[in-house]
């Protein structure tokens, strides 16, 4: 989703060298179709005899933006003034701004428009400062993740889709909640042994790696919150200890109703 817009003073661009003249280099611009020149002074410290002896002709490079002028269509760079660890988190930062214009086009298909691409990414970068940020909060919460967005429900399906199918999480959260209910005259420590049993606590069959909360919303209804390796051991966590809640509340007479949506018009 290249664009016109130039950079700004101090930004951070990643660029490929385009060509090497004695005075500089010239530098490509990724997503801004912008041409910049980096002087020779501002290739490296010190003082430089061949300005090939630094970069080479087609290498992605890093720069910080020193000016810009729109009237003379230029931009000035400077490949001195960035260390190694800005270098490392603009180059990975701009790999997955790739990444995910790439998942765009497998969750919408190729033949996408453009204007309907800038339009949900105008959409989904209201919430989140990068695409890739946006497909990441899609792989751990799914379309809560997009409470404020406006997108139609198909859209954001499929950018889940594609989310759960291509980003790797060090973990995601997956929400759930469940009613229960019970008439005894004994409900609440009914209900307080059917909460016990949701949360695995009178056994082990919640894995070490999942983690598990549950906790009260308003009667009758509780919230489970489960933080797994990945979506689908999650998900199937999530309507284990549902499952969990239901048999031992039945078993004390009751009732248990799983949702995964909280029960807005209950309050």
């Amino acid at each position: 989703m290249a664009g016109s817009e130039w950079p700004e003073d101090g930004e951070l661009v990643v660029g490929k060298v385009d060509e090497i003249a004695d005075f500089g280099v010239f530098v490509d611009l990724e997503g801004y179709e912008k041409r910049g020149l980096v002087h020779i002074s501002e290739v490296a410290s010190g003082w430089i005899k061949n300005v090939r002896d630094h970069v080479s002709v087609g290498r992605t490079v890093v720069a910080k933006v020193l000016d810009v002028d729109t009237s003379a269509q230029q931009v000035d760079l400077s490949l001195k003034d960035v260390n190694e660890h800005q270098r490392k988190e603009t180059i990975q930062e701009w790999k997955n701004e790739q990444k995910a214009e790439k998942w765009m086009e497998l969750s919408f298909g190729e033949d996408l428009s453009t204007e309907r691409e800038d339009a949900i990414a105008d959409a989904l970068l209201v919430e989140y400062d990068s695409l890739y940020d946006a497909f990441e909060a899609a792989a751990i919460s799914g379309t809560e993740a997009f409470e404020d967005c406006d997108l139609e429900e198909d859209d954001l399906l499929a950018i889940v889709q594609t989310a759960r199918e291509n980003v790797s999480v060090p973990y995601v959260n997956v929400t759930g909640y469940v009613d229960i209910r019970s008439p005894s005259p004994q409900g609440v420590d009914d209900v307080k042994a059917a909460l016990r049993a949701t949360a695995g606590e009178d056994s082990e069959e919640v894995p070490e790696e999942v983690k598990l909360e549950v906790s009260y919303v308003g009667a009758p209804e509780y919230r489970i919150q489960v933080q797994a390796p990945d979506y689908k051991a999650a998900e199937a966590e999530l309507e284990d200890a549902a499952a969990r809640a239901k048999a031992a509340i039945e078993e004390l007479g009751g009732t248990a109703e799983y949702h995964r949506e909280r029960h807005e018009d209950d309050e």
